[in-house]
């Protein structure tokens, strides 16, 4: 490593030693030599603030470490099923609120990217950034065409920072998997690594302008939600051109309340947003915290999102959308066993877990829920427990079910906090069924094989040649006979891997999860059947 890097170490150990941090760490059952490396080091010197909780300190560590921590923590605070509710609650509460870096450098940085001096791009450009965070910033502008913009730039020198930090974070994970048991169950490296693809992906501001295009042409025309113009004649990696939009942050409650905002529709369109983007387009927007939401000024008694930041964003499979729709009315019809089941058929638990156990674990959680008006249920806080309780029966969570989940308790937060009164499931549950029952069209389910046929092709071709070259290796040394039974074991084994994965005993299952597993099943019994 190089000897900034080192710099930065130690810069990272006093704060550290600061907020003494090593309590925190005390707190899992590390092996007896951990605990006495923590229990002699110099940070024993130093007394804990008194006036913070573990959570806080950890926060305001991750605060005075700058923009890499800051968004390790953000991230870290989604991740409930490894975090303690204190500490992911903490973490939660980091903002990006970070000192802009000058606006000369700006400039130069633009001018780097689009190779072109910014008069000669704009007709004006403000160095005074309009806001500042983690891993860039944004200036309004003004294009030749009159068009009024913002310019996004990636911090100067971001990126070697950030691969100094992650090293460090992967040397401090590794430590803790080999010290603690406790440490291997958080899988310290994993969440690292997490992290690491999505930080980096955020400096990749094309990826971003991407993702805007394609939220932009779901939601075209939509009095739902409005998502702003990308520039892409004025995009590149670390430079991002998008309109500039004018509306009230969401969280300005009085203003809303002066333009006599509907705030009952208001949230239930921010419920409908999601279902539309989780169910309809399986494409969302996961990063929609506050700071990233506006109200437009037009038509406050028919009021429309408007969304920015789209650097981080989440999808589902077919396979997935299914199971978790029909997880949520089971669970909401309190069919525990259902819901248990349908963990099992989606690979979400492993196949050998008891069905009747797990059906226990689920209703011990959620029963106490369903004992108060539907109202007052937390959808999130309802598939976070879940996810905890799964976790004992060695539930891997999937990263897009826990973008979803953050997502989900984002827009649940932001919908209660504009109407306290906002009954989520009553909201949602009719786009959900509307939904289900779409998909069971038959036209719909026509394209939903067809979509699966087209592969099928391309499998018989490659199963040909694999089986070509298979059967022709052999015949170089020996008769030109080529006997049946390498096709026919083929044949056998596509038509039980098949038919093991259709999803269970329920028929309705198969509908969605077995194209091509049926096309398999076909492919195998024409190998067994084939004369030739």
């Amino acid at each position: 490593m190089r000897l900034t890097a080192f710099v930065r170490l130690l810069r990272i150990l006093h704060i550290f030693t600061r907020y003494r941090l090593d309590q925190i760490l005390l707190d899992l059952p590390l092996p007896l030599l951990g605990r006495l490396l923590l229990q002699l080091g110099p940070w024993r010197l130093r007394p804990a603030p008194k006036d913070l909780s573990r959570g806080a300190r950890l926060r305001k560590a991750c605060e005075d470490l700058g923009p890499v921590f800051i968004k390790f923590g953000q991230i870290l605070s989604t991740r409930r099923d490894l975090m303690p509710d204190d500490i992911a609650l903490e973490l939660a509460r980091l903002q990006d609120k970070v000192p802009p870096f000058p606006g000369p450098k700006a400039r130069a940085r633009i001018e780097e990217q689009l190779g072109e001096r910014i008069e000669d791009v704009f007709a004006s450009f403000s160095d005074e950034p309009l806001a500042s965070a983690s891993v860039a910033q944004v200036h309004a502008a003004r294009l030749k065409d009159g068009s009024e913009v913002v310019v996004k730039v990636v911090r100067p020198g971001i990126g070697e920072t950030i691969d100094q930090d992650i090293q460090w974070l992967f040397v401090a994970a590794r430590l803790l998997e080999k010290l603690s048991t406790e440490g291997r169950r958080l899988r310290p490296v994993e969440v690292v690594e997490d992290y690491e693809s999505t930080i980096f992906d955020e400096l990749d501001l094309y990826r971003e302008a991407a993702n805007a295009s394609q939220l932009r042409r779901n939601f075209e025309d939509s009095e739902l939600i409005y998502i702003p113009k990308i520039y892409w004649d004025w995009c590149r990696h670390k430079v991002l051109v998008m309109e500039r939009i004018e509306g009230i942050p969401v969280t300005d409650l009085p203003a809303l309340a002066d333009q006599r905002t509907d705030m009952k529709k208001l949230a239930e369109r921010g419920v409908e947003i999601f279902f539309t983007q989780v169910f309809r387009d399986s494409f969302f927007h996961a990063d929609m915290h506050p700071g990233n939401i506006f109200i437009s000024r037009k038509h406050p008694w028919e009021p429309q999102y408007i969304a920015i930041d789209f650097g981080i964003v989440g999808s589902l499979t077919p396979e997935d959308q299914s199971y978790l729709a029909r997880n949520l009315m089971a669970f909401f019809k309190r069919d525990y066993r259902r819901v248990a089941q349908l963990h099992i058929d989606s690979g979400w638990v492993p196949a050998d877990t008891r069905v009747n156990e797990f059906e226990a674990a689920i209703r011990s959680v959620c029963e106490p829920i369903f004992e108060r008006p539907l109202k007052d249920i937390s959808f999130g806080q309802l598939l976070l427990r879940l996810f905890q309780t799964a976790r004992r029966f060695n539930m891997e969570v999937q990263p897009q079910l826990v973008l979803l989940q953050k997502t989900l308790l984002n827009i649940e937060g932001l919908g209660r906090q504009l109407y306290p009164d906002l009954d989520l499931w009553s909201t949602g549950q009719p786009y959900l069924e509307r939904w289900m029952r779409e998909r069971m069209l038959p036209q719909n389910q026509v394209k939903h094989w067809q979509q699966h046929l087209e592969r099928v092709p391309a499998l018989i071709d490659s199963a040909h040649r694999a089986l070509d070259n298979l059967a022709d290796a052999p015949l170089r040394e020996q008769p030109p006979q080529r006997p049946r039974w390498p096709l026919q074991l083929a044949g056998i084994a596509l038509v039980v891997f098949g038919a093991s994965a259709l999803g269970g005993d329920d028929p309705q299952l198969w509908l969605h999860a077995a194209p091509t597993q049926w096309a398999l099943i076909a492919l195998g019994g024409w190998l067994i059947l084939r004369r030739r």
